[in-house]
């Protein structure tokens, strides 16, 4: 039987799950994570019910504090409730997710990571918010695709109920939340089966209530505090073996399979990756084109980080491993080393102390990367991957920045990219809203729906959003498509304002012999005479460059749109 698919955003098959399984959903807006409560209000406004034959009450709070509280209350009356943010928003439901971890109370809160402000403020990705939530009690799933967004927000339901840790699952906002994917959909007889009615009444029958008075939320003084407070070891150290169950159970029902850790590249690899997000998906893809190549590389890819499961991570590293470097989308000042890494090293080390470790002592080196959905692309990975053959190889390093400050960044090939013919790319340019990126969306979710191609589509704009440049990047081709990055040389390029080609060098990102279309207000005998005379990009065979810039059009197959 065909499986269902659609062509959907991370918010969206987020959303699409997270209705489904909750009664009570509290929301209050912050970018990038609204959608996923719009969505929610939406389904409800049109009567949808959830699987349990009743509508979610949606209800809009005046902050995320009041969110988290209204979640906190909901949850001690026995409804399954969750809720959606982000940044800032994520900070301010701290107090309220220390109770609920500590109660021991099932909720999963859906997270499109995103940058806090330090020295500014900025709106798009990384993990510094779901980073400084760490000591909250929660446990944390973190997805890499939208694909993995919707089978997560699934599998973090079923794994709070059996586990009673409440658990905050987390992508990338932005690279995922608004990344547009074609997935295959979790059809309500899979959400059912996932959820154990057994638990589900374990769960009412824990409610706060006149008729089965229970004592919950007291103060307590030195003398029981911190024994209380250790109580708690046993539920945490089940919860890594009750999620790889939910996973194992999701992968009978589904095909889709996935483990704590995931390895991928050679088998006898002496350089690995070590890293979670939507970064993973990008090295995934630069180590299998490495592995072509005759290096020895890996990746180890992150699901569960909290409570994070040593015997897991141990198993799954190479007996061959030399050098490891972990890389964190997150910066913590002052630190020894960003909280991945310390983890990794924390593991390996007492591992090592054990005398359980399958190999010698690796070097083992840290790295941040793509703060602020800063670009991370296969030249960057390589770049990694190359200092880790160096014999004393950077400790704390950043990548995908030029740090001329304190000189922490490594050097890369900005040309590098991998070889794929089978699929093709597409750039539009823009003007905030002039209905490009919303024609961009309509076209990539036709293909992912209308023909069997994979489609992805991904946006950019900045915090002006209306009235600046926007650049849609389009993909689609015969197999599933995990390139986390934007597109550099295009096989077809769209300039929908022609004052862009006064002011930008456009032609940049078209491949020899693509298509370029560009919107003119000016028929076709003046188009030619209204071309700017900028320096050109491209290249003569001597190697000096075209005087014009509309000389990149003689390798282009031309196309102008008159007004």
């Amino acid at each position: 039987m065909k499986k269902a698919t659609a062509t959907i955003d991370g918010n969206e098959a987020v959303a699409r799950v997270a209705y489904k399984l909750n009664e009570i959903i509290a929301i209050y807006p912050i970018t990038p994570a609204s959608p996923m409560g719009e969505l929610s209000d939406i389904y409800a406004m049109h009567g949808e019910k959830n699987i349990f034959g009743t509508v979610p009450d949606i209800m809009e709070m005046q902050s995320e504090g009041g969110a988290s509280g209204a979640v906190h209350g909901a949850l001690q009356s026995g409804a399954l409730t969750t809720t959606f943010t982000a940044s800032q928003g994520l900070l301010l439901m701290i107090p309220n997710m220390n109770k609920i971890a500590g109660e021991l109370t099932p909720t999963v809160f859906h997270i499109a990571a995103r940058s806090l402000a330090a020295q500014a403020l900025s709106i798009f990705g990384d993990h510094t918010d779901v980073m400084s939530a760490r000591q909250t009690g929660f446990a944390m799933l973190s997805s890499n695709s939208v694909q993995e967004a919707h089978d997560f927000a699934l599998i973090a339901q079923a794994a709070t109920m059996k586990s009673r840790i409440p658990f905050l699952h987390f992508f990338d906002g932005f690279r995922t939340s608004h990344e547009v994917n074609k997935i295959e959909l979790i059809d309500e007889d899979i959400m059912k089966a996932m959820i154990d009615d057994d638990l589900l009444k374990s769960h009412r029958e824990r409610a706060l209530t006149p008729d089965n008075p229970f004592i919950r939320g007291t103060s307590q003084n030195p003398d029981v505090y911190f024994q209380g407070r250790e109580s708690v070891n046993g539920y945490y150290d089940k919860t890594p073996a009750f999620v790889q169950e939910t996973m194992d159970r999701f992968a009978a029902l589904t095909g889709r399979s996935y483990s704590l850790f995931d390895y991928v590249g050679e088998l006898d690899a002496e350089r690995v990756i070590v890293i979670m997000g939507s970064g993973a998906e990008a090295v995934e893809e630069t180590v299998r084109y490495l592995n072509t190549q005759g290096e020895k590389v890996g990746v180890i890819k992150v699901r569960l980080y909290r409570p994070f499961s040593i015997k897991h991570f141990i198993a799954l590293l190479p007996k061959t491993l030399k050098s490891l470097a972990v890389l964190d989308r997150t910066k913590e000042p002052g630190s020894v080393g960003e909280p991945l890494y310390l983890d990794v090293v924390s593991a390996i080390s007492e591992t090592m102390e054990e005398g359980g470790a399958p190999f010698d002592m690796p070097h083992i080196t840290g790295g941040r990367y793509g703060l602020s959905s800063k670009e991370f692309t296969p030249g960057m990975i390589k770049a990694v991957f190359d200092e880790l053959k160096k014999e004393k190889s950077k400790k704390h390093f950043t990548i995908g920045i030029n740090d001329d400050v304190t000189h922490t960044s490594l050097e890369f090939d900005a040309d590098f990219s991998l070889p794929d013919k089978e699929i093709f790319q597409a750039i539009f340019f823009g003007l905030g809203s002039d209905g490009t990126v919303g024609a961009n969306k309509n076209s990539i979710k036709i293909i992912g729906t209308e023909t069997d191609n994979y489609a992805q589509g991904y946006f950019v704009y900045d915090s002006k959003k209306s009235g600046s440049m926007t650049i849609s990047h389009l993909r689609f081709g015969p197999k599933p498509i995990h390139s986390t990055y934007l597109i550099d040389k295009a096989d077809f390029v769209a300039c929908h304002q022609s004052v862009f080609m006064e002011k930008f060098d456009i032609l940049q990102h078209a491949k020899k012999g693509a298509v370029f279309l560009l919107n003119s207000p000016f028929d076709k005998e003046h188009v030619w005479r209204r071309m700017p005379r900028i320096q050109s990009s491209q290249r003569e065979p001597n190697g000096t460059p075209y005087k014009y810039g509309y000389a990149d059009l003689f390798f282009c197959d031309f196309r102008c749109a008159a007004a």
